[in-house]
């Protein structure tokens, strides 16, 4: 589809937060609502995930100014894992442009789970979007790079400027994930037989593994939403990432897909782009205004943090930030001097 109204100058109206006090006391409220929740489970299909403390929990809100409001386990390091996707994906579209992107990987849901081999069938090997693994695994392919480890690099090096520092992989994580993705792999062979898939497939397995393996904290999370939020402007490092043009196509992708089939329910209900992790990670964008990044490991049964939710639903609400709330406009009342309106 051409990119409709794509010679209107896009404007900008996206509103504020409120001041850094208040925002502080929610930040700190989300945390002391839901820090004794212990509905869910730790992964355990992954076997460097399972040994995860269920107890931590961590709320970071970023805001655009470069504000951090840091609650609790903040500074504990967990593996990307998945919100890795969008910020590769935007990292291809920045190189590639929007309609490269969206013709050899898509923006649609596939409302089926993200590891699914039959969406691919499907779809005549169109993988769909790049939330879902082979969504993912098509656009690591479109990374830059002669070979796997320029890709791998290029993507070390994106994320970390997203984050605003450098970023490490953890090698325990990637050992275990390689060692366990049998079914990437059998999704990487057969995009390629779609021609969706042009490099080596084993090697932009071992990339996206990698990517995934990459140690953040619930700061760098919030931070790196808070760039997408801000027009690709790191508003920490003020370095710039990636251009608006990508932030705004990211995070429409979030919002429709960045919670795999449960991306209507989370839209319906917390109404913010979002992306989560089963290291338990989640992040969700305010464009304009801010993210919020969560980590507790404790996952429902869609692979989601059970807390992050919860505590981005509250902050959602309480920091007025669900995209589609709104409020009766109250008009100011008319003086004297103005001119009478005609029925």
């Amino acid at each position: 589809m051409q990119t409709l109204a794509a010679e209107v100058r896009q404007e900008v109206a996206t509103g504020s937060l409120p001041g850094w006090d208040r925002v502080e006391e929610l930040a700190r409220a989300a945390h002391a609502r839901y820090r004794d929740l212990d509905d869910g489970a730790v992964a355990d299909y992954i076997p460097a995930l399972a040994a995860a403390d269920p107890s931590l929990f961590a709320v970071c809100v970023a805001e655009t100014d470069g504000s951090v409001h840091a609650v609790g386990d903040a500074s504990v390091e967990f593996s990307v894992q998945s919100i890795s996707k969008a910020f590769v994906y935007a990292l291809v579209c920045e190189e590639l442009g929007h309609e490269a992107v969206r013709e050899r990987v898509g923006v649609n849901n596939t409302g089926l789970p993200f590891n699914s081999v039959v969406a691919v069938e499907l779809q005549q090997g169109h993988p769909m979007n790049p939330m879902v693994n082979a969504g993912a695994l098509a656009t690591t392919a479109l990374v830059p790079g002669a070979d796997p480890q320029e890709r791998w690099e290029h993507v070390r090096a994106g994320l970390s400027r997203f984050a605003g520092r450098e970023l490490v992989l953890d090698e325990e994580v990637h050992r275990s994930e390689s060692a366990t993705n049998a079914r990437n792999q059998a999704i990487a062979r057969l995009l390629q037989s779609y021609g969706r898939i042009d490099p080596d497939p084993a090697g932009v397995v071992d990339v996206y593994t990698r990517q995934c393996a990459l140690l953040v904290d619930a700061r760098d999370v919030a931070v790196m939403g808070a760039t997408l939020a801000d027009g690709g402007v790191n508003p920490v490092t003020r370095e710039r990432v990636v251009s608006e043009e990508v932030c705004r196509d990211t995070l429409a992708v979030l919002a429709s897909t960045g919670m795999y089939e449960r991306s209507g329910d989370w839209l319906f209900e917390i109404g913010l782009p979002a992306k989560s992790g089963v290291a338990g990670g989640v992040v969700a964008v305010a464009p304009g205004k801010g993210a919020i990044g969560t980590f507790s490991p404790r996952l429902d049964a869609a692979g989601n943090s059970v807390r992050g939710q919860r505590a981005t639903a509250y902050l959602s609400r309480a920091l007025g930030l669900n995209l589609f709330a709104s409020a009766p406009h109250v008009a100011p009342r008319r003086s004297h001097q103005d001119p009478e309106v005609a029925p």
